[in-house]
């Protein structure tokens, strides 16, 4: 097998050919696809917001927090979040209490 043949790790079980996953960073909100290769596929919500697949990692609650932070970053941050708040439900809530607190003052 020739080094460009050579398959990279994207994400855990997915592999792309070497040179792919620098093209998935050029989508806006991407500069980090690839670089998550212990997260599951499923576990990424960057397709959502029209990032590369394989960015923005909500595996757990501290990635989904930082996905939130960062979605302003991805073409539809909407759909991060949206994505995000399916998962962590209780995110979503905190958010809700915290805008109506603001509407309050």
């Amino acid at each position: 097998m020739k080094k460009s043949e050579k398959k990279i790790t994207v994400a855990k079980g997915v592999k792309v050919k070497r040179g792919e996953e620098e093209k998935m960073r050029e989508k806006k909100g991407s500069s980090s696809a690839g670089k998550y290769k212990h997260v599951a596929p499923k576990d990424f919500a960057g397709s959502a917001g029209g990032a590369s697949k394989f960015s923005f990692p909500i595996n757990d609650i501290a990635h989904a927090r930082n996905a939130l932070a960062r979605a302003h970053y991805a073409a539809n941050p909407e759909g991060i979040r949206a994505k995000v708040y399916k998962k962590y439900p209780e995110l979503k809530m905190r958010h809700e209490e915290r805008e109506k607190k603001k509407g309050e003052k």
